[in-house]
């Protein structure tokens, strides 16, 4: 059953721009499958979705392919490099790295396009990462922590 609710969401994001976990789950849920947020956000996470820009200021969630997947690795492995602590003030992010790894690191995030991002703003061995709202700070700060210890 998971595989072919997988692949009712792979033919769904290909057909339709689906910006949350709510719309998906309210098409699957046209499509004869019931399920809760968490089954989709797990689905989600397996299927290694990624939010891109709709071109009409939204986002999308899309399918990266192999060589999209491999390139965002990388990206995590410079986060993972770089990092040495990370604080939160507000929508606002304070990341310290390895000394002259700031500018690695913040462009590592930026590349990675996380809808949260608005910005970065790097030096030597500090980023400022700008966030649209707080609750969206606490969400791309768990994401950065699963991105450090995985």
């Amino acid at each position: 059953m998971k595989k072919v609710r997988q692949g009712k969401i792979v033919e769904i994001i290909g057909k339709y721009d689906v910006d949350t976990q709510e719309e998906l789950a309210r098409r699957l849920g046209e499509a004869g499958f019931h399920v809760t947020q968490a089954t989709v956000s797990r689905d989600i996470r397996e299927l290694k979705l990624s939010k891109v820009s709709a071109g009409d200021g939204r986002q999308k969630y899309v399918v990266l392919n192999q060589d999209e997947e491999q390139i965002a690795d990388k990206y995590i492995r410079v986060l993972r490099d770089g990092f040495a602590s990370i604080d939160m003030a507000q929508n606002i992010l304070v990341i310290k790295t390895v000394s002259g790894m700031a500018m690695a690191v913040a462009a590592a995030l930026d590349a990675l396009h996380l809808p949260e991002i608005v910005g970065c703003i790097a030096g030597d061995d500090t980023i400022f990462v700008a966030v649209r709202t707080v609750d969206e700070t606490y969400e791309l700060l768990h994401k950065i922590h699963g991105f450090i210890r995985a």
